[in-house]
């Protein structure tokens, strides 16, 4: 939720949930990532993907936490983009885990 333009959450260090992230990257992002499209938030993910590999490989840990947002930050506004919710994609692993 967006408080002054800022979210409520904002300014605290606690964790956010994943519905969070996914409205967090629609507050900020959701209008310019449905006007780029499907399949070049796939390319921007998949990017981000190989920059948190070479973080993982050779990056602090500084690098390799600003990498992990950033893929995750991608894959939010994916799911938003395919109307679907990050949390329902991740139930199975509660309720029946591959």
């Amino acid at each position: 939720m967006l408080r002054h333009g800022r979210p409520s959450w904002a300014g605290t260090v606690r964790g956010m949930e994943l519905a969070e992230v996914q409205r967090l990257m629609e507050d900020l992002y959701g209008a310019a990532d449905r006007e780029r499209g499907i399949p070049a938030t796939v390319a921007w993910l998949c990017e981000e993907l190989g920059e948190l590999a070479q973080a993982t490989r050779k990056g602090t840990p500084e690098e390799q936490l600003h990498e992990l947002g950033d893929v995750l930050a991608w894959l939010a506004s994916l799911a938003n983009q395919l109307d679907l919710s990050m949390d329902e994609a991740m139930a199975r692993y509660v309720t029946d885990p591959p």
